[in-house]
């Protein structure tokens, strides 16, 4: 312990991960965790509902704040929940393996960069980014030609690239009569195309600099941010990388983050925790192509509306509040220096407009790179998480809307849910002789919980094998001892305590069911309704687009069998995978989908389904398994208990 002048400081270790923090007397120890980059789950934003951030005190003492989260077993054995605890001594801290988030689960996803790129559905666009390099070989002022430096490059662009109606920069101003006298004249100027007729030169260097020249692409998810690192000479992917946005200590879903942000200080805290998120991705990008950080030009970031805002400081205070209003849906260029991206000064990032307070630039990039907007085909574009995103349509016309599923499918709300880790149950089957279950887990790792592709498959499964009945309900008549009353009533035990690594069985009960069919019927009774709107059927779609990590993951027939998916010939479902980063991507490398992106969040018109008759009339239709109308899921076979 050391003294300070007005207060205690004490040290607080953090394990596994070894790392250490000087923090004041009666700190919060979440938020210590968060200042020291250790990763904690927070589903609730730290309100103390939840207990998924509960952690060991190995040493030391805490003053904390008892909640039914903590039984009284626990905590005696020192277990604490770390957002209801402050620091009152020198600690070490264990964060458990059911607290903690992993990294390695996220590089999967990095894989076949080749696979990546294929999945662009779009067509006919050209390469031609919306920066540029060009190089010029100037001529010299003499006293018969003395006219300004600008006005030297201004003239030169003109004659050897016939380029107009450009501005400079106040940045190249301060700099240019030092750049353009190093090289013999001889100078590369980096031109951003601002609108489709105007463009500015934000950089100049001395020489020609045309081979180095780069951008980020970075899709700011709510639970992970990724970034590619792009070639914009030769339109490909460098490097890419992923890692959790630091925002998740503040709860895992948009609208606990929108309460934290109403905090004191929160706003700011919720910024700095994904600019700091984006800088360690930059540098990891940087470092793995073995590049020069002032080599990058440019920045296109694709996020929900919610995570734009709270990226650049924006109060998202009125998108929860009726009637759900953005601050912004397009937002203006801006150098992303000024809001703490750690690149050059000229650098300007481009945040994918939104079209509502839901529906934000990860789906508009989504509908770009599938091709949505050229086609004829009635396509149903699909993107499930805590906010499962729809859109119908094509060409012609665009219909999208928001459908608040929660984060049951990123395993919240879920007795022993968890983000897609290793050790998180993914395959499940049932043995139909004797009700044994058979599970896989990610990374074939011990058994630490359940994530939310694993939530589909043992649905479907206990489903199908009569476990459970098709409101959710265990038929308990079944002769198998895995079935029994837990403390949240009856429940199916999934892993035995001494094969987890939570030290604890693992089991499913019929709140997690209730709180999948909800979610569920909320994703169903989206596409019944917006159907509906252009007196459509879901069986009418032509394709069904399926984005995002957790929609790669989905087993599309245990999906139909739930009622997530509509029961539909399968060869019509698409999986493109990051379709949020593929449009960004793609933005980076053509004026024209750039301009494509625009004209796509333009034609989108969204329905506000929080208040819709149709909808809440779905939405009770489809709280069954799969479904109340039967007729709509006939390939769906039930074994009656």
């Amino acid at each position: 312990m050391t003294r300070g002048s007005t207060c205690n400081k004490y040290t607080v270790h953090f394990k596994p991960d070894n790392i250490d923090i000087v923090v004041d007397e009666g700190a919060n120890l979440m938020e210590t965790a968060v200042a020291a980059g250790v990763h904690i789950n927070a589903s609730c934003g730290g309100a103390g509902v939840c207990g998924t951030c509960n952690v060991l005190i190995k040493s030391g003492q805490v003053e904390s704040t008892r909640t039914d989260k903590v039984s009284d077993k626990d905590y005696k054995k020192g277990i604490r929940q770390s957002c209801q605890s402050r620091v009152t001594s020198d600690l070490i801290v264990e964060i458990p393996a059911g607290a903690r988030l992993e990294k390695a689960v996220l590089t999967r996803e990095i894989g076949d960069i080749t696979t990546q790129m294929q999945a662009a559905l779009v067509s006919g666009w050209r390469f031609d980014p919306p920066v540029k390099k060009l190089y010029l070989e100037l001529i010299a002022p003499t006293l018969e030609d003395n006219v300004s430096d600008i006005s030297r490059l201004l003239r030169g662009i003109k004659q050897q690239y016939k380029l107009e109606n450009i501005s400079v920069s106040f940045e190249v101003l301060a700099k240019i009569a030092q750049i353009v006298r190093t090289d013999n004249w001889q100078v590369t100027a980096t031109i951003l195309l601002e609108d489709n007729s105007n463009s500015k030169i934000i950089n100049i260097e001395p020489g020609d600099t045309r081979t180095r020249h780069y951008s980020f692409a970075f899709d700011t998810g709510t639970t992970a941010v990724r970034g590619q690192l792009l070639d914009l000479n030769r339109g490909r992917i460098m490097a890419h990388a992923i890692d959790y946005n630091r925002q998740i200590s503040y709860g895992e879903d948009v609208i606990s983050r929108i309460a934290w942000s109403q905090k004191t200080g929160g706003l700011k805290r919720l910024q700095q925790a994904v600019i700091a998120t984006i800088n360690d991705l930059i540098k990891e990008l940087i470092d793995s192509a073995g590049i020069e950080i002032k080599d990058v030009s440019h920045i296109v970031v694709a996020a929900n509306t919610v995570m734009v805002q709270l990226l650049l400081g924006i109060d998202p205070k009125y998108l929860r509040l009726s009637p759900y209003v953005p601050t912004i849906s397009t937002a203006p260029l801006l150098k992303a220096k000024s809001i703490g991206i750690n690149t050059g000064e000229h650098v300007h990032l481009y945040a994918v407009p939104s079209v509502a307070s839901y529906v934000g630039g990860d789906i508009v990039s989504g509908i770009l790179g599938a091709g949505v907007h050229q086609g004829e085909e009635s396509t149903l574009y699909i993107d499930i998480g805590t906010n499962g995103e729809i859109v119908i349509g094509n060409s012609d016309l665009m219909l999208t809307a928001s459908c608040s599923a929660g984060p049951t499918f990123e395993g919240g709300g879920i007795k022993h849910g968890m983000i897609a880790t290793p050790g998180a149950i993914e395959g499940f089957e049932i043995n139909p002789s004797n009700l044994e279950p058979v599970i896989t887990t990610i990374d074939n790792a011990k058994a630490k919980g359940i994530c939310g592709s694993g939530l589909i498959n043992i649905a479907a499964a206990l489903l199908k094998a009569g476990v459970i009945t098709q409101n959710g309900k265990f038929n308990t008549d079944l002769p198998t001892k895995r079935i029994r009353e837990g403390e949240d009533g009856y429940e199916y035990i999934l892993v035995k305590a001494p094969h987890t690594q939570i030290g604890k069985d693992i089991v499913i009960t019929e709140i997690d069911m209730d709180n999948l069919i909800r979610s569920k019927a909320a994703m169903y009774a989206g596409y019944k309704t917006l159907f509906k709107s252009i007196g459509s059927r879901c069986t009418d779609v032509e394709r069904v687009i399926i984005a995002g990590t957790f929609g790669s993951n989905i087993n599309i027939e245990n999906a139909i069998t739930i009622g997530l998916l509509p029961d539909l010939p399968r060869d019509r479902f698409i999986f493109i995978g990051n379709g949020s980063l593929l449009g960004a991507r793609l933005i980076s490398f053509s004026v024209d989908l750039l301009r494509d992106g625009e004209r796509v969040a333009g034609m989108m018109t969204n329905l506000e389904l929080s208040e819709n008759a149709d909808f809440m009339s779905n939405y009770m239709a489809a709280l069954f398994l799969p479904h109340t109308n039967a007729d709509e899921f006939p390939s769906v076979i039930i074994k009656k208990g």
